[in-house]
């Protein structure tokens, strides 16, 4: 069976009835906060909030587990209860040859105890065990489109009991992306910076706890370099560099992103494609690359970028890239901003003298 979608995981406990839950889902895939997430849904159907819930969950981690352990956590009767919960993380470490664990962890897919729910979880960027998926109920849980992202920030919100200011809220994604562990981090900063008042959190709040003004952030340094604005783009550089969790090659890798999507639709362009942002969102859909905006509105940039680029321009700005990534990453270089700012100015049109 494929693997379900965290939507179609919430739509299975959306009755919230407990003998709808499988014996065994198996969590799988790039996003933790995710997989936090379908764990506490999960482990909260089971449970619930039963006066002796303490007593019927256990997590544990795979490699601190002895298959006596394993076994005694996955049989050992519920108290006063319906169901157990039992999670294992890092279930990877089972690996695929025999050990005595894997014995035991193999002989209780084939018939799992009716009153315990067990959650196996794989950690991020690991593959899940063809045998362990199809003994289980497999929920891959990876990277949202960004289209998703600020739906999923407003639910994340609600459950820490934060509002935003609209302009808050944007200014957060635009500082932060799609990175959901971080945007959960700074959220909960958020939400005990105005637990106290019962205030929606501010823009200004925001600038405070990230570090980020509006028309400072990342991606309006890319913008304006996309955009061949290369004094404004050099003018932001040391204003990023300066905030939370921002680096040099996190920059340049979030440029190489935009350029290589500008010569994408520049080739689109003089192929003759027509209704172009169409072409390019098409493409997005199908490759559904990690950390940009939203793919409707970073498809229209790179078709208004790409009129003021020619081929060999973005063939040079790659190349330009692809060395700016190669010095940050040198360990004897530690000048993020001049490499930055270096690049960026390189991306200034040329003056072409007159016939």
């Amino acid at each position: 069976m494929a693997a379900l979608t965290l939507d179609a995981l919430l739509r299975s406990l959306k009755k919230g009835a407990r003998s709808a839950l499988d014996p065994i889902y198996l969590l799988y895939g790039d996003e933790d906060v995710l997989k936090d997430e379908a764990l506490r849904l999960l482990v909260d159907a089971a449970i619930g909030g039963d006066a002796h819930r303490d007593f019927n969950f256990d997590s544990r981690f795979t490699a601190d587990l002895t298959p006596e352990q394993f076994h005694a956590l996955v049989n050992t009767p519920p108290m006063l209860a319906e169901r157990r919960a039992v999670v294992v993380r890092g279930v990877e470490q089972l690996g695929k040859r025999k050990t005595k664990l894997r014995d035991e962890v193999s002989r209780y897919l084939a018939a799992p105890n009716p009153s315990t729910l067990l959650v196996l979880v794989f950690a991020a960027g690991e593959e899940p065990d063809a045998e362990l998926v199809r003994a289980s109920t497999a929920v891959e849980l990876g990277p949202l489109s960004p289209e998703r992202v600020p739906r999923w920030l407003q639910h994340r919100a609600g459950t820490l009991g934060l509002m935003f200011e609209p302009d808050a809220a944007t200014l957060l994604l635009e500082a932060v992306g799609n990175d959901l562990t971080t945007l959960a981090r700074e959220l909960e900063k958020l939400a005990s910076l105005t637990a106290d008042t019962q205030r929606p959190a501010t823009a200004a709040d925001v600038t405070g706890l990230v570090g980020v003004r509006r028309g400072e952030t990342v991606y309006d340094l890319v913008d304006a370099a996309l955009a061949r604005n290369a004094a404004r783009a050099a003018s932001l550089v040391e204003r990023v560099l300066e905030q939370a969790g921002m680096s040099g090659v996190k920059i340049v890798s979030l440029l190489g992103t935009h350029l290589v999507g500008t010569a994408l639709a520049r080739a689109e362009r003089d192929r003759g494609a027509r209704r172009l942002p169409d072409t390019l969102l098409r493409h997005l859909l199908a490759t559904r690359p990690y950390g940009l905006r939203g793919w409707k509105d970073e498809a229209a940039r790179w078709s208004e970028w790409s009129a003021t680029w020619t081929p060999p321009e973005l063939s040079r700005a790659l190349k330009a890239a692809l060395a700016a990534d190669i010095a940050l990453k040198t360990p004897t270089v530690s000048d993020d901003r001049g490499i930055v700012t270096q690049l960026v100015l390189g991306f200034a049109p040329l003056k072409r003298e007159a016939a």
